[in-house]
């Protein structure tokens, strides 16, 4: 799934998920190639482009997470 730039960030973490990535099990899917990614990340091992939507899923639910009180 590919985040707009333009994307209005939710207050609710369940919210965002919904919006987003349609599911949680499909967030924590792309987290898990996150994980993944960062313990085997070599050249050509992961597409860029892979890559960069896990870092951006992973910046947007550090935010969220940021905002709950």
């Amino acid at each position: 799934m590919k985040i707009s730039k333009s994307f209005n960030h939710p207050s609710n973490l369940n919210e965002l998920i919904k919006e987003a990535y349609g599911t949680q099990e499909q967030l924590a899917e792309v987290l898990n190639l996150g994980i993944e990614m960062l313990f085997y990340l070599e050249e050509d091992t992961f597409e860029r482009k892979d890559v960069q939507h896990v870092a951006s899923a992973m910046r947007i639910v550090c935010e969220v997470l940021r905002q709950v009180e």
